[in-house]
Formats: structure tokens, sequence, C-alpha cells
């Protein structure tokens, strides 16, 4: 996920809607309501949005945009993104279905950075390939699971990556080998370089018992619905997990509900009482309120185990910034809980910089 910013009082120029419809003149949206892109279900209106149906019609938008200094900011299936209430005042470069081609040529596997990450897994499984199950219940699109390293079980998509192509600002293409894309736990160089993913090519293994693929996909959903609310809009696991925490006390999930906070409400969002390291919206959550619990998340954590615990969920500003949500939070709830303490004693306390 890549953002370009600009100050806020800048807006989007007369004539930038017919000029984008000749470039894409599919994909041109006005007035988006950003809550039916949200998976959080959260957010304003977003001014102006354009889906490009090809890799040309991208690189025709970016070009364009950087000859015309146009403020925007690059959206996936916005699966970890939550959306200011106030909407977003730059054009949104939205990256879905229609950039979704696969080819599978023998254990090397190419794929567009809007494939569904879940339809991207049960075609590996159906070709008897096995490296990606740990993805098949990760809601998101290919770019966006590139981008944050995203897996599950500890494992991240980058372990199979052999090439990824993006298109720069100015339009051009450009091609990264696994070692420059700087895969690491949940990042890679893509969340701070202004270019879009636009596909990638893979590497993974094939198996000699094709069912047993399926089989593991089929226990890991299975453990998803069980253990993850799937009822109510969230984004998924709002926290990342450190490995020193995680040695000392459990996942995130399990510290946040041993800190005395599972099914804290604010607004209409709460942290849910399946599963604490998620935040669901209850119908009528504001931005504001998700921030909040956030906050008071990561303020309690911190104070009662000497842990900070940032955040895998980023906000989108009004301006087209993407942030972790974390820094947002504590820029508009700091000050309300600078005197926060520990919750649960049954929580030992733990010095920063101990045992780590």
């Amino acid at each position: 996920m890549t953002s370009a910013t600009s100050r806020r009082d800048r807006v989007l120029p007369e004539g930038i809607v017919p000029a984008l419809r000749e470039l894409s003149p599919e994909g041109v949206h006005v007035n988006v309501n950003l809550s039916e892109l949200s998976r959080w279900r959260i957010g304003g209106t977003a001014d102006l949005v354009v889906s490009p149906g090809s890799v040309d019609e991208v690189r025709a938008v970016m070009a364009y945009i950087h000859t015309h200094q146009i403020p925007y900011v690059v959206l996936g299936s916005s699966s970890n993104l939550l959306f200011a209430d106030e909407g977003l005042k730059v054009l949104g470069l939205h990256l879905g279905p229609s950039l979704g081609a696969m080819t599978i040529d023998g254990d090397s596997v190419w794929s567009e950075s809007g494939a569904w990450v879940p339809g991207f897994a049960r075609s590996l499984a159906n070709a008897g390939l096995e490296g990606a199950e740990h993805t098949c219940g990760i809601p998101g699109t290919l770019g966006g699971l590139l981008c944050m390293n995203g897996g599950s079980q500890r494992r991240g998509i980058g372990d199979n990556v052999t090439e990824v192509t993006t298109v720069t600002e100015e339009g051009e293409l450009r091609v990264y080998d696994k070692e420059a894309c700087g895969f690491a736990y949940r990042t890679s160089v893509f969340q701070e370089r202004r270019e879009i993913i636009v596909s990638a090519r893979f590497t993974f293994q094939r198996s000699d018992a094709p069912r047993d693929i399926r089989r593991r996909m089929l226990a890991i959903l299975r453990e998803r619905r069980n253990k993850f609310p799937r009822k109510l809009p969230n984004c998924g696991s709002v926290f990342v997990s450190n490995p020193a925490m995680y040695a000392d006390y459990g996942p995130p999930g399990a510290v946040i509900e041993r800190c005395g906070l599972k099914g804290l409400k604010r607004g209409g969002a709460e942290i849910s009482p399946q599963h604490a390291n998620f935040i669901n919206n209850r119908g009528t959550a504001t931005a504001n309120d998700v921030l909040y619990l956030i906050e008071k998340v990561r303020r309690t954590v911190l104070s009662t185990t000497g842990y900070d615990m940032p955040a895998e969920a980023r906000f989108v500003t009004p301006a087209g910034a993407i942030v972790p949500a974390h820094i947002q939070a504590h820029a508009l709830f700091g000050d309300y809980f600078k005197d926060a303490s520990p919750v649960n004693d049954s929580v030992k306390p733990r010095l920063v910089g101990e045992n780590d």
C-alpha cells in the first residue's frame, strides 16, 4: 500500500473526471461511500475513486497523476484500512478484481495484484502446489498481502516470492527480485515507496499428496471460524504480535483479555468478546470510536506488561496519508490516557527493556 499526500487545503482540480475517463473509461466513480469499501464498514465519502481495468490503465493514470501533480492514495481491498469519518479529499486509486489474472506453470506462479487471496490459495491447492495454505482465510487482495508480507501461523507470503513488478509514480514498470523486496515479519519495502504493486511471480512446492493441502486449508478455515469473529464488520487482527511479548505473556488477544479489556465498548465499536485482538463495528461505529479503543488497549498493555503493541491496521486521513492506526489514535487520545495505570493485578508488570 502506498500513498501520496499534500496539504490538507489542496483539492482535486477541475476537469479531472473527464480526463481520467479517457484513460480508464469504466473505472471512474465520484462520491464513493468508503464504508462500502472498508471491511470495517466505516468511513465518509471519497470525492473521486478510479479503478483501472488493466496494468496499461494503471500506468496511464499514474503518468497523468504525476504530470499534473494530483494528490492520491492507493487502495486495495481495504481489508486493514480505517477510513476517516471526514472521508477522502484526494484521488483514491482502487485496485481490485479487474487486475486478477493468474497463471500456473509447474511450480511457478504469476498473478496480478488484484487477485482475491482466498481464491489465489484455492487455485494453488487445485494445482497441487503447497505453501500458500496459510493465506486461505485472509480477506484481501494479493497486492495488499505482498505489501504487508501478510500471512498466518507466523508465515508470510514473501517466503515464496521470486519477483514483484510495480508501477512507479511516473507510470513506468519496475521489477524487484526477492531480496530487493525487503520482506520481514509483516513488512516490506513497498510500505515506504510510492509505487503500486501490479503483479508478482512465486515458486511453490509441488505436493505428492494434493488432498492433504485441501485438508490443511479446511482445518485452517475451521479454526478461523471457531476462533475469530465473523458476524460483525472488522478488519481482522488489529495489533501486531511482538515475539518477545508472546514469549512472556502470549499473543495480543490473550494479553488484551488478561488486561480486562475484552468486550470494552466505545460508541458503536467494541473489543470483540470472541477474540480480543479484533475490534468490531456493531453497526454505528465511527473511526474515532475505533481509534479510542486502540489507544486504550495500547496504553493499558504498555503500562501493564512494559511491551508496546503497534497496530497492524492502517488509518487513511482525508488528505490521503496512510499511517499506522496507533499513531493516529495516540495523536487524538494520547493526552486522555496519559495517566493510565495497570488495570489487572493478575498480570505482573514488567519494566521496559527487562529480559529483552
